[in-house]
């Protein structure tokens, strides 16, 4: 939402029926087809992933687009204001569950599995197991691997997003201020340190693979520890792409210093990301 329009507006705006939730459907359905292939090993199934990714893009990119164009054109009030925050705030809380999951996950297996598989009732089993976190697993059946550590780059990209956390609030401290160009300055500034947080993960995983032999199929470690800072990195791109998308509507003069809720969403989601990092280095990285 960008400006308020008193009583111009209707008392609760609802939209007309839309095609975007079918086609988002369709397009995620096209998604996880060609994602399930892919893993499988099916030839067809890396250009149906992309297929379906793009047309998921597509999707956000029109309907996003209408809302947009429904908040410009008079059509929001106060109310729907209100509706938007609590709806990214519930959509926050559901991402917190997804980590939560992950994060048990973790805990369950270092925790409660591994001094189980090394107690005296499974000696006989696997006598040479211990429960030292980052095993080759019981009976040595997983190619061995080394650990990943803080140093260097988990320290960097930890600076990198602490560092995009302060710019981003310099940035909407810029637009309550009413100065537009400070605002897209910080906020661009926000989206190139999320682009250089993804490009040292990049590399963080190609040396995982060539040097330390740690890879998804690395037992319990390396499923964890690629599903956590994967889908965290997720995360980092979609919020990259969330203020991308505001910086376009700052520059178009979209927002108010009273009313920039869509540079507020993004900026919750952004927030949200830097504080599942931080759990994340010290868990995932030191622990």
């Amino acid at each position: 939402m960008s400006t308020q329009h008193g009583g111009t507006a209707p008392y609760y705006y609802v939209p007309g029926p839309s095609r975007w939730p079918m086609l988002a459907g369709i397009s995620m359905l096209i998604t996880m087809i060609g994602a399930s292939g892919w893993v499988n090993g099916a030839s067809w199934a890396p250009y149906v992933n992309i297929l379906g990714i793009i047309g998921f893009l597509a999707v956000l990119y029109g309907w996003f687009g209408d809302a947009i164009a429904e908040s410009e054109g008079g059509l929001y009030n106060k109310r729907i204001d209100v509706s938007y925050r609590w709806s990214m705030s519930w959509f926050i809380f559901s991402e917190v569950m997804f980590f939560a999951a992950f994060f048990g996950a973790l805990f369950y297996a270092r925790s409660i599995t591994m001094p189980w598989l090394a107690d005296l009732d499974n000696k006989l089993l696997w006598p040479d197991f211990s429960a030292q976190w980052g095993n080759a697993g019981p009976g040595g059946t997983i190619e061995n691997f080394r650990t990943m550590g803080p140093f260097p780059i988990p320290t960097i990209n930890t600076a990198l997003l602490l560092t995009s956390g302060v710019t981003l609030t310099i940035s909407h401290h810029a637009l309550r201020a009413g100065h537009r160009a400070q605002t897209a300055f910080w906020l661009a500034a926000t989206v190139l340190l999320g682009a250089v947080f993804m490009g040292f993960q990049v590399y963080e995983y190609m040396h995982a693979y060539s040097e330390l032999n740690l890879k998804l199929t690395s037992g319990i470690y390396g499923s964890t520890f690629f599903m956590l800072t994967g889908f965290h990195g997720f995360h980092v791109t979609m919020g990259a792409i969330m203020l991308s998308v505001v910086l376009y509507r700052v520059m178009k003069g979209h927002f108010t210093p009273e009313n920039h809720f869509a540079f507020e969403g993004a900026a919750w989601y952004w927030h949200f990301v830097d504080v599942v990092w931080l759990g994340l280095y010290v868990v995932v990285y030191w622990l």
